[in-house]
Order: structure tokens, then C-alpha cells, then sequence
């Protein structure tokens, strides 16, 4: 090895000048990281800076020099073997790309890993981010004047960050068309938990658990590390599972918060739309599965607390991952993706400035797996992390894959539970009358509430409708079930209700003809109907009963009172015979006519709501207008049962109204 005189040939000089135009680019960027070494990258300025000026002086200016022969050649091959095997420090030597040609043991031990895996890649991936951008320049420095380098370096260890003082020297090897760079790693130390201040004097970021300094040494340090995975798998299984209903939202947030608190810095979660169908198991040519794709989009960004990473989520937010991203890949290719030293900052994208994702978030490892449930990919989890915690592993690629698993059968029961409460919603719907009619004399509400558990369309229905004889029917019922089979009992009991009424007044009568109609389905109907009769300043109501809990009177003088009961449910027996009643109502008088499942809603202690409950509720809001009445029940009720109910809800109600002028 021996130095050699510059040479600056016309070729030699183009390329000096598009390497100073890169290095500058990334002092730039280093410049605007989080918490930077502004000195070491002022040092590195000045240094290019520098070389800008010897190159501009030797413009022109040919130089040659012969090596020795073949003898001096060998000499030294064996003087770099040498160094290299039995050197007790770590060693690298580098080509003039700065890319690792060589490394001796010290140097993958120092690193974790070994030698095969660090040769061939950029020297500058094994460096923290802070210090990459100097550490480029100082090389360039060392290849250009031949002078000698000492610069503070982070390395990225397996474990934990190393810090070390690096020494680099240019050296001409024969055969090699450009001079190389050995960089020999001087005195190192480890941070540690109870270190108050990191290499450059910034406060150390407090290392995690699995990933921190060991407490204990070898088997001791892998099952530590074992256990924190399975820990963090099994809270994932809590996390995700604990909800009564599934819900997608809840899910993918708990899932990357537990992520990014318990192995890594950031994560991301990028998600199809409920529509996406994703790729398929049959796995198409890169580009014709990346056309073919649908729409992946952003859904949570999780990461540190401090100021500028809190800044940083929204950008995050609003940058969908594009196509040639390492997320959109592994969503395409159904392929994980692990890269334990970053070396293209622009695997997760580039922001609208031009700044990569990796350089603004401090990222210098990074894994991504799909989110699928065995039969499409939906989308994609990306886990970044800093030096401070150590590059990601094959094992923690073991554990987000298992947890993307979790997660995509979770999303894809909570897209379905939707798309089946959707379709209850949209059928449920068409069961009740979209509004209810103008009834002279009287006033009319109602109010109708789902179960809060399950998806399925409940068996509540009520209707208002003209009788035979030009006066009114008012009708509330209930199916025995749940359902699509309940739903289409439901509407035959209210569609036939409604047509018997055009030949018959009497509710007794039209409850009958709607029991015969039901007589051949699998399920029964409990029903209460009330036939208004209305004269100036009173309102009769006749009523029919089949097996239903009785309607309430509410006098205008605040006296409540329960009609009577009796009969049994429709569809069960041909000779059927409702309970009957009759009702005379004056002016403030109010009937309520209401279905089981405010009788039946339950507290946490299992305690039913109950008649006496329902009729202190409704004589504590008698005097409210009704529809105002009807909310204040639904309240109370609500109230009582901790917003849990286990069955639907549906309420009926009329008040004669006082005369008008008109």
C-alpha cells in the first residue's frame, strides 16, 4: 500500500463533481433531521468545501506515477491480510463509492453480524442518520487528499447503538483502478439505560425492553427476548379482540400503538378500502399485480411523543404510500420485507420537498409485512426504527407477521359485520313507515332503537293507517327472532295488517285475518292494535291484544294506568281470539303502545327494566310534549342498561289534543 499523487483527468473531475453535488444534498437533509450534529456537519461543509477549491487548482493538471511490480503487489495483498485477520481492532476497507469490500471479525462482531452480510453494502448504513451525511463527506475527503480522518460514528449494532471514534486512510491497492479506504474503529462504548447523555452530548433516548442492554448475558438475553415477543403477541390478541362488536378503526389504531411502543419507533398501517378486493393467492408479474392493485391507503401513523416527531405525523398521514414503495410492494407481492440497515432512504417515499420519509423520521431499519387473511392481501404494516434501538431481527419479522395475520382476520370480520348491519339498517328501513300520517285531533310519535348487539334486522315493527270505515289504526309488533326469515314475517304481519283494515275496523277482526296469514311461517308475532273512533274532545279507542305486553293510559291529570292484557300470539293456533278492551281519551289523555324490549333491557346486574320502571319514567315526562315524552323514556332506559341493549326497542304513542279554533 502506498499513497498515490492526485489525478484529476477530465472523467476523474466529472465525477468528483456529481459526488460533491450528492454529498451537499445530504448534508443538507442531515441539517434538518431531528436533533442534528450541526458541528459535525459544518466540519464536513468546510471540508467539501475544501476539496471543491483542490480540484478547481489542479484543473488541467496531468499526473501520473508508476506502481511497483509484482513482487511489491503481493507484499501488499499480504500486508492486508495481515491487517485484517489478526488486527485487534475493527477494520473496514472500503472502495471509493464507500461501499464495504472487506470487513475482518472485529468489525462484524462489533456490528452483530457477519462479514458476508456487511460487505457490498454502503459503509454509511451501518452509521446512525445524524452522522451519515459527515461521515460521506469525511471519506470523500480521505479518497481526495490523502490526509487522515478521525470522526465520531454511532454504528447501529444488533443489540443496541456502539459508539466509537473511526480513523480512515486512503491506501492504493495494485490492481485497483482508484484508491480505497481502510477505517479502523478506535476506543467504542455502549450506551447504556443509566447514561445521561449520548455521543454528542444530547440526552440518550431510553432503550426498550428486548432491545435494551442486557441485564443478563446469553441464553438469559434470548429467552428475555423471547418472552417480550410472546408478551407482545398475546396483548395483541387482547387488544384486538377486546371489543363486543369488531370494529376496524379501533383495531388498526390499538394494533400500532402496541407496535410502535413495544418494538419499534414508528408504525404504519396502510389499508385497501372496505370495496378492495387486494391481490389475489394467484400472483401476477410485479408490474401487472401493481396496475392490477387497488387503491392502498394510509390509515394510522404512530411514533414518538417528542415535538418534531408529533409535527411530523400529519405529513405521514396525508402521503399515501405510491407504487415502488417498499409498503405497496409488500402489498402486491404478498411478500415481507425486512431491511435491517437502511441504505436507500427513499424506501417509504418521498415527501412533496423531496426529503425522504426515512431522513425526516430518523429511520435506519425498517420491516414491512402484508396484512392478509389467508385468502387476499388488504394491506401493509411498516415498523421503522432508529439506531437507538438496535436494527430489526428475523424474529421481530416472525411477530408482525403473526400480528398482520391477527389484524387482517379481525378487519375482515368487522368489514363484514358492516356490510351485514348495512343491509339490517337498509331492511329494517323498509319494516317501518318512513313517517307517520296527520291524524286530526291527535297527535302521533314514535321511536324505534336497534339492538346493540349483533347485526342482524330486529322483528319490532309499527305502522299507522287508515281503517274501513275512514277511522285509524295504530299497530306495534314484535317477531319471535332475528333476522332476514324474521324481517320477511314482519313485513307480511304489517302488510297484511294493513290490507285487512280495508275491509274490516275492528281490531279483534283484523288481528285474525293477520293470524290466518301467518298461520304457514315458521315463527310467531305478538301484537297490540289500538282503532281510533274520533269526536270533538274525545278520542275512543278500541283494543286488540295478541299475547303483547298492554298498552298504557296516561290520564291529563297525571294518573297512569295499564289496559288490560290477554290473547295469544299470532301464527300459532287457528282458532285465535284476541284480548279486547275499549278506551274512552279526553283532551291531554295519552296511549302508549310499546313492544318487550323496554321491558326486558337489563342493568349489569342482570335486573330488568320492568312495567313499574316504564310507568314512573312516563309519568315523570307526562306533561312533556309527546315526542319530547317518548326521548326522555328512551333516556331513562338507555341510562339504566349502560347503553347495552340486548333487543330492540320500539315505542308508539297519540295524545288528543286540545280543540282549535279552526
Amino acid at each position: 500500500m502506498h499513497e498515490k499523487p492526485d489525478q484529476l483527468e477530465p472523467e476523474t473531475l466529472l465525477r468528483e463533481i456529481s459526488d460533491l453535488e450528492g454529498r451537499i444534498g445530504e448534508l443538507r437533509q442531515a441539517a434538518g433531521m431531528p436533533e442534528p450534529d450541526l458541528r459535525a456537519t459544518l466540519d464536513a461543509a468546510l471540508v467539501e468545501l475544501e476539496l471543491a477549491l483542490t480540484a478547481l487548482r489542479t484543473m488541467g493538471t496531468e499526473q501520473g506515477g508508476e506502481r511497483g511490480g509484482s513482487a511489491a503487489a503481493e507484499n501488499e495483498r499480504r500486508v492486508l491480510r495481515t491487517v485484517f485477520q489478526d488486527a485487534p481492532v475493527p477494520l473496514f476497507l472500503l472502495d471509493r463509492s464507500t461501499s464495504v469490500r472487506r470487513v475482518n471479525r472485529q468489525a462484524a462482531s462489533l456490528l452483530g453480524t457477519s462479514s458476508g452480510y456487511v460487505s457490498g453494502k454502503q459503509f454509511t448504513a451501518f452509521c446512525d442518520l445524524a452522522t451519515r451525511a459527515a461521515v460521506r463527506s469525511q471519506l470523500a475527503a480521505v479518497v481526495r487528499t490523502g490526509r487522515r480522518r478521525r470522526v465520531q460514528v454511532r454504528f447501529l449494532g444488533r443489540d443496541h447503538p456502539v459508539d466509537a471514534v473511526v480513523t480512515m486512510a486512503r491506501v492504493w491497492i495494485r490492481g485497483e483502478p482508484d484508491p480505497m479506504v481502510v477505517v479502523a474503529a478506535g476506543p467504542t462504548s455502549t450506551p447504556t439505560e443509566g447514561s445521561s447523555q449520548g455521543l454528542r452530548g444530547e440526552p440518550a433516548r431510553q432503550p426498550k425492553a428486548a432491545k435494551a442492554a442486557p441485564a443478563a448475558q446469553g441464553d438469559d438475553e434470548a429467552v428475555a427476548t423471547i418472552v417480550h415477543r410472546m408478551d407482545v403477541l398475546a396483548t395483541a390478541s387482547e387488544l384486538l379482540l377486546d371489543e363486543p362488536v369488531f370494529n376496524e378503526t379501533v383495531a388498526v389504531r390499538r394494533c400500532a400503538r402496541l407496535l410502535a411502543t413495544e418494538l419499534a419507533d414508528w408504525a404504519f398501517i396502510d389499508l385497501t378500502g372496505p370495496n378492495g378486493t387486494g391481490p389475489g393467492g394467484g400472483q401476477p408479474g410485479a408490474a401487472k399485480a401493481a396496475a392490477a392493485a387497488p387503491a392502498l391507503r394510509r390509515q394510522v401513523v404512530m411514533g414518538p411523543a417528542d415535538e418534531h416527531s408529533v409535527e411530523a405525523v400529519g405529513p405521514l398521514e396525508e402521503l399515501e404510500p405510491a407504487q415502488g414503495t417498499l409498503p405497496h410492494t409488500v402489498f402486491v407481492t404478498r411478500q415481507s420485507a425486512l431491511r435491517p440497515h437502511v441504505e436507500n432512504l427513499d424506501v417509504l417515499g418521498v415527501f412533496p420537498d423531496g426529503t425522504p420519509v426515512c431522513a425526516k423520521i430518523g429511520a435506519t431499519s425498517v420491516l414491512c409485512v402484508p396484512v392478509e387473511d389467508g385468502d387476499r392481501c388488504i394491506g401493509a404494516i411498516t415498523l421503522a426504527a432508529s439506531g437507538d434501538y438496535g436494527p430489526f431481527d428475523l424474529m421481530d419479522l416472525g411477530v408482525v407477521q403473526r400480528l398482520g395475520r391477527y389484524l387482517a382476520l379481525v378487519i375482515r370480520a368487522a368489514r363484514l359485520y358492516r356490510r351485514r348491519a348495512e343491509v339490517a339498517e337498509t331492511l329494517q328501513a323498509g319494516l317501518l313507515p318512513k313517517s307517520l300520517p296527520a291524524i286530526p285531533g291527535v297527535s302521533v310519535a314514535a321511536r324505534y332503537m336497534t339492538a346493540t348487539r349483533g347485526a342482524e334486522v330486529g322483528g319490532d315493527f309499527y305502522d299507522v293507517f287508515r281503517t274501513q270505515s275512514g277511522g285509524w289504526g295504530l299497530m306495534l309488533g314484535d317477531v319471535c327472532g332475528k333476522g332476514e326469515d324474521a324481517a320477511a314475517v314482519t313485513s307480511t304481519a304489517r302488510h297484511c295488517a294493513r290490507l285487512a283494515a280495508r275491509w274490516r275496523d275492528r281490531p279483534g277482526e283484523i288481528l285474525a285475518m293477520v293470524n290466518e296469514a301467518l298461520l304457514d311461517e315458521d315463527r310467531f308475532v305478538t301484537a297490540v292494535m289500538a282503532g281510533l273512533q274520533i269526536d270533538t274532545e274525545r278520542v275512543t279507542v278500541s283494543l286488540g291484544t295478541a299475547g303483547h305486553p298492554p298498552a298504557i293510559v296516561i290520564r291529563a291529570d297525571g294518573v297512569i294506568r295499564s289496559a288490560s292484557r290477554g290473547g295469544v300470539p299470532l301464527g300459532l293456533f287457528e282458532d285465535f281470539e284476541a284480548g279486547l278492551d275499549t278506551i274512552d281519551l279526553g283532551v291531554g289523555d295519552t296511549l302508549v303502545l310499546h313492544s318487550d324490549g323496554v321491558l326486558e333491557a337489563c342493568d349489569l346486574q342482570r335486573i330488568e327494566f320492568g312495567q313499574e320502571r316504564l310507568l314512573e319514567a312516563l309519568a315523570a315526562h307526562s306533561a312533556d310534549p309527546l315526542e319530547e315524552m317518548l326521548v326522555a323514556v328512551e333516556r331513562v332506559l338507555l341510562d339504566f342498561c349502560d347503553g347495552d341493549l340486548r333487543d330492540d326497542v320500539s315505542m308508539l304513542a297519540l295524545r288528543v289534543d286540545a280543540p282549535t279554533l279552526d
